[in-house]
């Protein structure tokens, strides 16, 4: 890492970089409050910091909406509980991520739960939340890439494509079909094609 053997490393720090969110989250039956700051443990007891984690990701209106706010049970098992639908927990899932000041974060088709409301919602604020960090962005809707510093494609495995939205687009080769293809399917619904 960095050029220096990871086995010198000291790993609960080197850890506690690291954020990541995946298309397949964990839904916990516990509070709102407490799904989101599962993300960094010993911040369980900060408000505001669990707060501003639900604000970067989309969940605070939604949760302040809910019976007892923060404190609400997210699953119906519990009196007074409440079970979210799947892209109301991306949103806690995407704040859980946000709760770590990690300067590498991992995002595995974040919005793939979410309306196309909300994905543009988050699209909106991305270059706010992923300030000052590196993060790697994976997903197969090629609309959401374009503000990428760099984006590689992969295809069997192998790295095939390099560059920005522009640049790819430009070469006319595996990342320009892909992504001609993904907005023809979009421009064909429009036009009550498919």
């Amino acid at each position: 890492m960095n050029g220096r053997d990871l086995r010198t490393l000291d790993l609960q720090r080197y850890y506690r970089q690291l954020g990541a969110i995946f298309q397949d989250f964990a839904r916990y039956s516990l509070t709102a409050r407490e799904n989101i700051g599962l993300g960094c443990v010993e911040s369980l007891g900060d408000q505001e910091r669990i707060r501003r984690a639900a604000r970067m990701g989309g969940a605070a209106k939604l949760i302040e909406g809910l019976p007892n706010g923060y404190d609400t049970m997210l699953n119906k098992l519990f009196e007074s509980g409440v079970d979210l639908s799947g892209g109301e927990w991306q949103k806690v899932a995407l704040s859980r991520a946000f709760m770590r000041d990690a300067s590498l974060l991992i995002l595995d088709e974040p919005t793939a739960a979410l309306d196309a409301y909300a994905e543009s919602e988050v699209y909106q604020h991305f270059a706010e939340l992923t300030q000052g960090r590196t993060t790697v962005f994976v997903t197969h809707r090629l609309s959401s890439v374009h503000m990428a510093d760099k984006i590689l494609v992969l295809k069997d495995g192998r790295l095939v494509e390099e560059g920005n939205h522009d640049s790819l687009m430009t070469l006319k080769a595996e990342y320009a079909g892909m992504f001609n293809l993904q907005a023809e399917r979009y421009q064909a619904a429009v036009r009550g094609e498919g």
